[in-house]
């Protein structure tokens, strides 16, 4: 592992929080160390107080910051004699260690200290890291785990058992570490857990950490326990060319991982539509909408694959700081999902009884990754970024259980203890904290011809309600304008139903289903000489034939979606026959035809399908083109202008907030309506 320490930049930062933040994020900027909120770290100093007094504090990471990208903002300053104080005392609840400890801190805008504050505060060092390096836990989950970290480091670290973290832990350390020579020790290892350096020096705190993770690296490819996907190039360079060797079978030849597999390793697309039926199975039985995201490495699918699967990944997370994340096990997917999951909803419901006490109330028990057979995991999540964060935990646990086998067999934490951190009221609070109201909330919606102003709106309208956003257009510029925050932009002509088809399954590829579409399929070619042969088949082409290919190629998968909608975007050209537009609203008629049809043939299927019918948009035309329907309607341009049923204009957004609505559970009943904005039938 390589040291990201820079001299020049170091240098730049002239207090000891900056410093602080400065080292935090290279520790929280390599996912073999730090995972998502995992680890924290601290920096003792004075701070003056309201009173102008100096005071010991410590800075300690706040609750709810990952290291990666942490601020000055992120750390809470808390008073050092009130944490040492605390440390004496014969027990403390963590709730009341988390409100003294809120109450020491001299800024009470700041987030919740760690609640590992009070270890961080014991340790008699200026800074103090911690992480839950992938290496070190994956060498303490096996049976003889000590022994290997003993035989590694020798007697210059001190060894804790696992204890669960808050005041526990902390009495556990200090009692430990009452008589202990400090500068005989590199570092604290908590088995299960992770390691803590320390130093007055950031520099060496933090390059204590790089060199014993690597070590730790070092130890696991001596014995023959690395996997593909190993960052380990850098630490091979002792091994001289033999090294070079080793890094290119290790990390391209995919035969390092151990044990038999039913398959090859190859890797291996699941059936889309199969993915959306998991996905739908999992949404039903959280009883919230979820994406479901595919992890196909070749590293996950050898995983699916192994013969003792059942037993290897039923073995517990990586570290039980995990578990409000992954949940203590994946489901497994056998060749029948909804038995596989009623099986491991009863397991769950076993597992809450045989552990709960005091009146806990058993949370959800869907799975929130799963493992299947042959084609890897995947991970739910109501947003693109949960659902990553929890297939990058479990990315990193397959890795160390792997390990964990080659090394005499991958061992967790028990089945309780694993529910005491899960059923933690501390962490209970934090899921409290993520719950959402969000209405739309995992859930993908698709939307035609993106780069419309009413579509660019309802997406926002939509977004801001936790919807995930797939956006087609023939713009090219659609992938800059909705490739973020977990949406996707796809260029694609409607009209060319091969590019449909791969834009579609793309979709569901990315986010495990498509349960909304918001089909715009309103005329954008010119009123000119609508009589000729070509403009007819243009019309036909753009107001009937992309709205059918559409239906067609997402059927299948909007039939396994969550409360699957469609709203038709048309005109209101249907009933209000305007100048030289007779074969233009011919052709909308086609449109609310194809519109009622569609809605009783999918009715059934518990699809609903609605239409709404806007008047001209004013905002969405530019001075030629309003110039030029004036003169079609034989109006002047002021009095087009105002021109309109209700005497108001019409904005791109009284379509976009019609249509948002109608998507809603406002709707959730209603199917086959015709809705009109600022027209007559």
């Amino acid at each position: 592992m390589k040291s990201l320490w820079d001299n020049e930049t170091a240098s730049t930062y002239k207090n000891d929080l900056d410093l602080r933040v400065y080292t935090s994020r290279l520790l929280g900027a390599n996912s073999f160390l730090v995972l998502h909120g995992g680890g924290n770290t601290s920096v003792k100093t004075k701070v003056k107080n309201f009173f102008g007094e100096e005071e010991d504090v410590l800075y300690v990471k706040g609750s709810g910051w990952d290291l990666g990208t942490i601020e000055a903002a992120g750390f809470a300053p808390v008073k050092m004699d009130t944490l040492l104080k605390m440390a004496k005392l014969d027990s403390l609840s963590d709730s009341d260690m988390v409100k003294y400890q809120r109450a020491a801190m001299l800024d009470p805008t700041a987030p919740n200290p760690s609640v590992e504050a009070i270890l961080h505060a014991i340790i008699p060092f200026k800074f103090v890291d911690h992480t839950h390096a992938d290496s070190m836990v994956a060498i303490s989950n096996t049976a003889d785990g000590e022994s290997k970290i003993r035989e590694i480091y020798g007697n210059k670290v001190l060894i804790i058992p696992y204890v669960m973290p808050g005041f526990d832990l902390a009495k556990l350390v200090y009692e430990a570490t009452k008589e202990a020579n400090w500068d005989e020790l590199e570092a604290i290892i908590l088995m299960n857990h992770g390691i803590f350096t320390f130093n007055d020096n950031a520099k060496v705190a933090y390059e204590n950490m790089i060199d014993l993770i690597t070590k730790a690296e070092k130890y696991l490819l001596k014995n023959g326990a690395m996997v593909c996907g190993d960052n380990i190039e850098e630490e091979l360079s002792f091994f001289g060319s033999m090294g070079i060797f080793f890094s290119s079978f290790f990390t391209k030849s995919g035969k390092c991982f151990l044990g038999n597999t039913k398959k090859s390793g190859e890797t291996i697309e699941i059936d889309l539509l199969t993915l959306t039926k998991i996905r739908k199975k999992i949404s039903m039985e959280k009883k919230q909408a979820v994406l479901a995201k595919i992890n196909n490495s070749e590293k996950a699918i050898h995983f699916s694959n192994m013969t003792s699967l059942d037993k290897i990944a039923n073995q517990g997370p990586l570290t039980p700081d995990h578990v409000i994340r992954t949940k203590r096990v994946p489901l497994v997917i056998g060749s029948n999902i909804e038995k596989s999951l009623a099986q491991y909803s009863s397991n769950y419901k076993e597992y809450f009884e045989e552990h709960q006490k005091d009146g806990l109330v058993c949370l959800n028990h869907a799975p929130n990754w799963a493992i299947a057979n042959g084609y890897g995991s995947i991970s739910f999540g109501k947003s693109i970024k949960e659902a990553t964060i929890i297939e990058d935990i479990t990315d990193h646990t397959m890795t160390a259980i792997l390990k964990g086998e080659l090394l005499g067999g991958y061992q967790a934490l028990s089945a309780k203890e694993i529910f005491d951190v899960e059923y933690w009221e501390l962490e209970q609070a934090k899921l409290k904290k993520s719950a959402t109201s969000e209405e739309f909330a995992g859930k993908v919606v698709l939307i035609t011809d993106a780069m419309g102003a009413a579509q660019k709106i309802c997406a926002k309208l939509l977004k801001e309600k936790g919807a995930t956003i797939a956006a087609f257009d023939r713009d090219p510029e659609v992938a800059n304008v909705y490739n973020t925050g977990g949406d996707i932009g796809i260029t694609c002509d409607l009209l060319n139903f091969p590019k449909i088809k791969v834009a579609i399954e793309e979709v569901v590829r990315t986010f495990g289903g498509i349960d909304i579409v918001v089909n715009d399929i309103g005329s954008k070619i010119s009123y000119e000489d609508e009589s000729t042969g070509h403009n007819w088949q243009k019309h036909l082409d753009i107001n009937v034939t992309k709205h059918q290919n559409l239906s067609k190629l997402v059927l299948p998968y909007l039939k396994e979606g969550i409360n699957p909608s469609i709203i038709i975007i048309a005109s209101k050209e249907f009933i209000s026959v305007g100048n030289e537009h007779v074969i233009y609203t011919a052709v909308e008629n086609d449109q609310i035809q194809l519109s009622n049809n569609t809605t009783q043939e999918l009715t059934r299927h518990g699809i609903r399908v609605n239409t709404i019918y806007p008047r001209k948009i004013h905002t969405l035309l530019n001075e030629k083109d309003l110039q030029d329907r004036a003169e079609l309607c034989g109006l002047s341009l002021d009095d087009y202008l105002e021109e309109s049923e209700l005497k108001v204009g019409i904005e791109a957004y009284d379509t976009a907030i019609l249509a948002s609505t109608i998507a809603s559970s406002a709707f959730g009943r209603t199917t086959g309506a015709q809705l009109k904005v600022d027209c007559f039938i």
